[in-house]
């Protein structure tokens, strides 16, 4: 195959030129082909004797579109000129049917004997690499796409998650959807079901918002035979895509009415409605729009409306649900809770704060009634638990201590020995603790307080000076014990001086207990700050106790007396009203108090009007 000075003989490199896999261009210094492999015949659909002797660049080099390259621009062509290699991916060339290929190219001067000949071209069909790079490209751009609408529902779920009530929840939404998902939102609920009445309650643009804002609001009056994009989501519980011409076709809707108000006030070309439901109730509806009008929304994009509108309805059920057990047990807690009796001179007052994880009810309880002997009582008591059970077996424990206390003028080691009895062997309410104290003396004093205590934190005695001691005597076992276990065991009576002026205060571990702290550390702190609050009126002194020791976790009752001052109260002079309050049913009055019509503060009120100097909502003023 070599002659004999070495060189490859013609015929052999004529077979290597043939048989190359690649398309061969040969050209001579003008750009007119001088010589064609058959693959670049076969990649450009066209017999080789009709290209060569042809133009190289005029033949066969085009733009992208079709249009001939201006030979000043061709790329292949500047080879002959600059006499140096030169390569390119975007070009495209003419086949002979007419349809373009692009091709990866590569052209070097051809040179003989230290002259330019021509060039030589090397190209290959580019389109299969080319559609998989713009497959590739397709298929990063749609999984980005992907990413960021995974996580813009996963910040959607944490908004829905974390928001504390559904206004700020559908505002923190709304907020997320624009821009992403269009150029503005709005939120329409339903606000009877009866009369089909809505309200939009929020509106968020990428624009004006102030516009936006004016838009919220009471929507007009919905006939029954209304046939409004919005009014179908809520019927059908399904999306509904709509545009400018869909709401121009509905003049007689006053629901696409103020749609149209939307697209005229915002702009708008296309936009989704997607209902705020779960599989029980439709709550309302969400709009998003966008007002490019080259922009439509997807089927993917729609699907991803349409759940982020599903969660937010669940949250909203979750809401409507909590709400409903909220009242019924702020019902229940109406009527646990005991109004106060005003006697004498003395002044009462009492708080309550369920546990933090209950429904707003538990175990703790306090208790303040006349016996038929005259004697003011005090109780305060923990029945096991922090939840409706505990509340219902409080309140059995309550009411059976009541009917013994009233029925038996007995001392109150009896009357709670009675009561240990009675809990075994007709409830089933578990273990509590509990302090029941007499406050005897004439009117005008001296007062004495007589008490047995039954498992229970010590009553706290603080005087008009600030001097404080817990009432550690009384001691007795804890109810339900005793008597189930046949054990003998007794509560022994107690007795102590309550001086003018002092302040006896009863309270239940949640005080002075917490995960926090230990008992022994509670306890010194409530002596400490009770010492410090002696000179303050007696509502002013349980709030700001409160607010100082802020507990937390625990039920809380606090039940307090306030002595008058020596000789108060003996002659004529009439006991001045008092201000304490309470969250029970409205009219319920302290059964054998003194004074008529004892006033009781309904807890519909705000709930600053039952805020503390804390600024807590939720404490139980009485």
């Amino acid at each position: 195959m070599r002659s004999e000075d070495g060189l490859l003989e013609i015929g052999f490199m004529r077979t290597v030129f043939d048989s190359l896999g690649a398309g061969v261009f040969v050209t001579d210094t003008t750009g007119r082909l001088t010589a064609c492999n058959p693959r670049a015949a076969q990649l450009l659909g066209r017999p080789s004797d009709q290209m060569l002797g042809r133009d190289l660049h005029d033949l066969i080099h085009r733009r992208r579109d079709g249009d001939t390259v201006p030979r000043s621009e061709c790329a292949l062509m500047a080879v002959l000129d600059s006499d140096r290699t030169a390569e390119g991916t975007d070009e495209h060339f003419l086949r002979g049917d007419g349809s373009l290929v692009p091709v990866i190219w590569a052209a070097t001067p051809l040179r003989h004997e230290g002259r330019s000949e021509g060039a030589v071209v090397v190209f290959h069909d580019f389109s299969l690499h080319r559609d998989a790079a713009e497959q590739t490209a397709a298929y990063l751009a749609a999984l980005e796409g992907l990413t960021a609408r995974l996580t813009m529902v996963a910040e959607v779920s944490t908004v829905l998650i974390s928001a504390s009530d559904t206004p700020q929840m559908l505002h923190r939404l709304a907020g997320l959807l624009v821009p992403d998902m269009g150029d503005w939102a709005a939120v329409d609920l339903r606000t009877s079901e009866q009369t089909g009445e809505m309200r939009r309650v929020v509106v968020r643009t990428s624009g004006d918002q102030h516009t936006a804002d004016e838009l919220t609001g009471l929507l007009p009056p919905l006939p029954e035979s209304t046939r409004s994009a919005a009014i179908q989501a809520l019927r059908s519980a399904e999306p509904v895509v709509l545009d400018a011409e869909t709401l121009a076709e509905q003049p007689e809707s006053p629901l696409a009415g103020a749609h149209r108000d939307l697209f005229e006030r915002l702009g708008g070309s296309c936009a989704v409605v997607v209902p705020l439901h779960t599989r029980r109730k439709v709550f309302g509806a969400l709009t998003v729009a966008r007002a490019d009008p080259a922009a439509s929304y997807t089927e993917a994009e729609v699907f991803v409306l349409s759940d982020i509108a599903r969660r937010a309805g669940l949250v909203m059920e979750a809401a409507e649900l909590f709400e409903q057990q909220r009242h019924v047990a702020e019902t229940m807690q109406r009527q646990l809770l005991t109004p106060l009796p005003q006697v004498d001179h003395l002044t009462m007052a009492a708080r309550y704060r369920p546990a933090e994880s209950a429904a707003e009810i538990g175990g703790d309880w306090y208790d303040s009634f006349l016996l038929r002997d005259g004697v003011l009582t005090m109780v305060i008591g923990d029945v096991v638990g922090h939840d409706l059970k505990a509340a219902a077996h409080m309140a059995e424990v309550r009411n059976m201590l009541r009917a013994l206390a009233w029925d038996r003028t007995e001392p109150p080691s009896l009357i709670m020995r009675r009561l240990d009895e009675a809990m075994t062997h007709t409830s089933d309410a578990p273990m509590a603790t509990c302090v029941f104290a007499r406050i005897e003396g004439p009117e005008g004093g001296p007062w004495q307080l007589r008490w047995v205590n039954a498992g229970h934190p010590p009553p706290l005695l603080v005087t008009a000076d600030g001097r404080t001691s817990f009432l550690e005597a009384g001691h007795g076992p804890l109810l339900g014990l005793s008597s189930a276990l046949h054990l003998g065991l007794e509560w022994p009576d107690a007795r102590a001086d309550l001086p003018p002026r002092s302040t006896l205060l009863l309270y239940t571990d949640g005080l002075v207990e917490s995960r926090r702290r230990d008992i022994e550390a509670g306890l010194d702190s409530l002596r400490r700050h009770a010492s410090a609050l002696a000179g303050r009126d007696i509502e002013d002194f349980l709030d700001e106790l409160l607010a100082r020791i802020d507990p937390s976790g625990d039920d809380v009752a606090l039940l307090a007396l306030r002595v008058p001052p020596a000789g108060v109260g003996a002659g004529d002079d009439e006991a001045p009203p008092q201000h304490a309050h309470n969250p029970a049913a409205p009219g319920r009055g302290a059964p054998g108090s003194r004074v008529e019509d004892t006033p009781v503060r309904d807890t519909s009120e705000p709930p600053d009007a039952h805020a503390g100097p804390s600024g807590k909502e939720g404490w139980a003023r009485l």
